[in-house]
């Protein structure tokens, strides 16, 4: 049972509000060099597979090693979110972030000294499995560090530095080799490494370890080193919402006093699934975890991901009037662009908002992609054959793929994860929508050269279009406002009857019909 801490101090001291925003960028730092790292590795086969393809010396690849090379990395990828969530209940939240680190500091090396293609896609899937490990710890630590009113900025801060990562790849794809690439990005899993050693583990995994004077010692640190005194009425309020975490969870359901708990006799597989049926499969975990699924979906097959591996050559098959690779650089200053714009807008307009907005203009930029390959290109063009790529250049089709970029930058499925699903199913739930993201983003990867072979690109961009026009449908009734509301707020939106947030009009008088 967590009690409250009586905290006597004679005085209290006033922290500024500069200070106090400043001890959570200090804190967030690690998992933002692990958000670096994880950029540089989901982009690293995009400078990598110019090289590689079919190359005439040195290691090669052909056409369908080079579509496995490029979507390996998300077949793993799921495994290691799935591990993400227990890891993260176990070792706890900073430890977490600590040794997820491990899988990228193997695979970069791999990767710097692969001998050949099995090395290749061993390395490769090493980043995929890395990158997946990493989810739970990085948005269950910033999640549950920060205040409300700042949650959301924080979040997208740390998922700009995901656009950091992909900006860095893209200019070390200009400068060096693939292979100096990698050595290159085994800076950013050290760094982290040794950054996490300085900062606090969260207050709310403190307190459910029964930890009270370490997380008010947390809260402190974590509120810009604060006196006990200036964060008593946060603390109380933390203890007051974790109370019952420490009780038997059966109990807490049930009803019965823990006096009288005889369930940690049950047998051990039991109540695995007990407790899997009453954490998981509730309501407050299944309604965010359908939500933030959908959301990933939408976003994973909407234009931009799928592409990523073979950016270069599908930019090439348009005829963009550009050289690859300085598209690819400029990709990765927009997508930074639009992850710096989305902190300020984010705090404006909020996150529903935003990402209904991002998903629409992914929508109408794959449909215009779609339209000029139709009207334009000649159907033997094909991005895995740069012999069918037009002649003629155009920036009509390269001003539409940017706009499509800054759109797909504005990541908000990644900031609704660490504040949407409640602290006991959080950890696990995150790894499983993560997962899911990654499952979704090896199928859209792996079958594009499918179906660009039988509907060549402009019904590639058709469907990728389709699948962003039903996303913003679905997030306008289900997507609902989380900026400024405590993670105990946002918990209870998912309580009750299942609920529609859409509001305009037409929505709110068909709303008033039917009661």
């Amino acid at each position: 049972m967590v009690h409250k801490i009586h905290i006597d101090s004679s005085s209290q001291v006033s922290v500024s509000r500069l200070r106090c925003i400043t001890s959570q960028l200090v804190a967030c730092m690690s998992p933002n060099l692990l958000l670096l790292d994880l950029g540089m590795a989901i982009s690293f086969a995009t400078i990598a597979m110019p090289e590689l393809l079919n190359a005439s010396e040195g290691l090669s690849l052909t056409d369908t090693e080079a579509s496995w090379f490029g979507s390996i990395s998300f077949l793993t990828q799921p495994l290691g979110a799935i591990l993400s969530g227990p890891l993260v209940d176990y070792f706890g939240r900073k430890k977490a972030n600590f040794l997820v680190n491990i899988p990228h500091l193997i695979a970069w090396i791999l990767m710097h000294f692969a001998w050949n293609v099995p090395t290749l896609f061993i390395a490769n899937g090493l980043l995929g499995l890395g990158t997946g490990v990493m989810e739970a710890p990085i948005n269950s630590y910033v999640g549950e560090i920060s205040e409300p009113s700042i949650r959301g900025a924080l979040c997208t801060v740390t998922q700009m530095f995901a656009a950091i990562g992909v900006l860095a790849m893209y200019f070390l794809g200009t400068v060096v080799k693939w292979r100096v690439a990698a050595l290159i990005c085994l800076a950013a899993p050290l760094g982290s490494m040794m950054l996490i050693l300085f900062v606090p583990d969260t207050p709310v995994w403190l307190l459910s370890q029964g930890r009270e004077k370490d997380a008010l010692k947390s809260l402190c640190y974590l509120r810009g080193w604060a006196t006990t005194e200036a964060v008593r009425d946060e603390f109380d309020k933390l203890v007051e919402n974790t109370k019952n975490l420490n009780q038997c969870l059966f109990c807490e359901i049930e009803g019965m006093k823990m006096e009288n708990c005889e369930h940690y006799k049950m047998n051990i597989v039991k109540r695995y699934i007990l407790k899997f049926r009453y954490v998981m499969l509730c309501k407050k975990t299944l309604r965010p975890l359908i939500l933030v699924m959908m959301f990933f979906m939408f976003v994973a097959m909407s234009g931009f991901i799928p592409i990523r591996p073979n950016m270069v050559n599908v930019c090439g098959a348009f005829g963009m009037a550009d050289d690859g690779k300085n598209i690819a650089l400029i990709v990765g200053i927009i997508t930074f662009v639009a992850s710096v714009l989305a902190i300020g807008i984010i705090k404006v307009a909020g996150k529903r908002k935003l990402a209904i907005v991002a998903t629409l203009g992914a929508a109408l930029s794959c449909a215009a992609l779609s339209v000029y390959a139709k009207t334009n290109l000649d159907t033997s063009v094909f991005s895995y054959d740069k012999d069918t790529f037009p002649v003629e250049k155009s920036v009509v089709p390269l001003v539409l793929f940017y706009i499509l970029i800054l759109f797909t930058g504005i990541n908000i499925p990644w900031v609704l994860l660490g504040e949407v699903f409640p602290f006991r199913s959080r950890a696990s739930a995150q790894g499983f929508a993560a997962a899911w993201n990654y499952v979704v983003t090896f199928i859209g990867s792996k079958t594009f050269i499918n179906l660009e072979t039988y509907v060549r690109l402009w019904g590639a961009f058709a469907v990728y279009a389709g699948f962003a026009f039903i996303g913003t449908i679905y997030l306008y009734f289900f997507l609902p406002e989380t900026e400024g509301k405590t993670l105990h707020e946002i918990e209870c939106y998912y309580k009750g009857k299942l609920r529609i947030f859409a509001d305009d009009p037409v929505v709110n008088t068909f709303k008033k019909c039917r009661r």
